[in-house]
């Protein structure tokens, strides 16, 4: 079911996104792109070594302007980069950056906090970065040009680095402070009140920070005015998608890259369970964005990478641990109306999420009484499904910026999966 969105909303952003997409490649200004800034990994903006103990969450502890588009052409729009206090997956403090954008168009103060799909393991891959026009990822250049498009209706845009300075992918609590102190911070940046009303809005890995930025928001960061969070192509419980992906041409690569992940996240030792194949692989992944290595290796399946006794991940049980851990929808109720949006290619998934696993979340979540819309793009697979989304995300945050009583489609959600932990194996 598309839901509430028609093909003249689309036509609508689409045609801004454009517009703002071409003023963006031809125009004139002085934030130029640098080709000589080193990446964040041997950038000292990004390093802080003083004492975070007496900084707030969102704290702001350095800024700079930056470029914003295409490497070596200029463009009219104001770029500032923020480095800010933000929280870990273990509670600690810690910083990361985000890009604060200011929009093209005057009007009422309104802010979009923007989460690309960078799924990095590498510094490279960080928002901060690409926006900056550095980098070669096809991802960061189509999203570039939605969030130019709301650049161009008169949203300020916040981009953070969510993943932190390790580059912990799909780590859901931590993803979601690092997006709701980027909030903080750009509020602080652009001089705005904790009033201003606040969008979420995140596809693919992008989901990661809105979806469970919405959730924790209530507790974390009950101050901030957020009036809707759009999430696209949720991986709500890895434990189906991993045999899911396992052996696929197209995204057998991700496999790799979550040890990774949770072996940064989680201290997990990997070399207990890693076949030398496995090993190889997850050092030549550990510094790449998802464009170098979700089909990379086509029909890699999680039992090569492993050494016996084990046949599967999941009989790991730092890795069920881990994954159980970020099951989305198991820390806390969105008190903001949601948009989940899902492709099904094939009957179960968009070829990497799975699809009953977004519409059981928006079960739950309409059992626990949130106005939620689920939208499942029949036929898409996961790339697919990006453009129908985005136009969706555009029509329902317009929405709710307006103060428009929120939808809801809770009455025809089916049941969708189960959503229980999966049980720890014995070790």
């Amino acid at each position: 079911m598309i839901g509430l969105a028609s093909a003249s909303a689309y036509r609508r952003f689409a045609t801004v996104a454009a517009i703002a997409l071409a003023g963006t490649f031809v125009g004139t200004g002085t934030a130029s792109a640098a080709p000589g800034q080193p990446p964040p990994s041997a950038d000292p903006f990004y390093d802080y070594a003083d004492s975070l103990a007496e900084t707030a969450p969102g704290g702001v502890l350095r800024t700079r302007p930056s470029a914003y588009g295409a490497p070596n052409l200029p463009t009219p729009i104001t770029s500032t980069q923020v480095l800010y206090r933000t929280t870990d997956e273990q509670g600690d403090a810690v910083v990361t950056v985000a890009t604060v954008l200011r929009p093209l168009v005057p009007g009422p103060a309104k802010l979009i906090s923007f989460h690309t799909a960078y799924d990095g393991l590498g510094a490279e891959c960080d928002p901060s970065y690409t926006l900056s026009g550095h980098g070669d990822s096809t991802t960061a250049t189509v999203e570039q040009a939605v969030i130019t498009g709301y650049m161009a209706a008169g949203y300020s845009v916040v981009v953070p680095d969510y993943e932190g300075e390790d580059l912990e992918w799909t780590i859901g609590r931590q993803s979601a402070y690092a997006a709701l102190d980027g909030i903080r911070a750009a509020e602080a940046v652009l001089g705005l009140p904790a009033s201003t009303p606040v969008g979420l809005i995140g596809y693919s890995g992008g989901s990661v920070p809105t979806q469970w930025g919405a959730e924790v928001a209530p507790q974390y960061a009950p101050e901030l005015n957020i009036v809707g969070a759009a999430a696209g192509g949720l991986p709500v419980d890895l434990a189906h998608n991993l045999p899911y992906v396992s052996g696929s041409k197209d995204w057998a690569g991700v496999i790799p890259a979550l040890i990774v992940a949770y072996k940064r996240s989680y201290g997990i030792d990997t070399d207990a369970f890693l076949s030398a194949k496995g090993k190889q692989i997850v050092n030549a992944v550990e510094t790449n964005c998802i464009n170098a290595f979700a089909s990379e290796y086509p029909g890699l399946t999680d039992t090569e990478m492993l050494a016996p006794p084990y046949t599967s991940l999941l009989q790991i049980p730092a890795v069920v641990s881990a994954i159980d851990d970020n099951i989305m929808g198991s820390a806390g109720t969105p008190a903001v109306p949601m948009l989940l949006g899902v492709g099904d290619s094939d009957g179960t998934g968009d070829s990497v999420m799975i699809t009953k696993d977004v519409e059981g979340l928006a079960r739950d979540y309409c059992d626990r009484g949130v106005a939620v819309t689920y939208a499942q793009y029949t036929g898409l697979s996961h790339g697919q499904a990006f453009a129908p989304f985005q136009a969706q995300a555009a029509q329902f945050l317009t929405e709710r910026f307006a103060g428009a009583m929120p939808g809801s489609n809770c009455a025809v959600v089916g049941p969708g999966n189960e959503l229980t932990p999966t049980p720890i194996p014995q070790g």
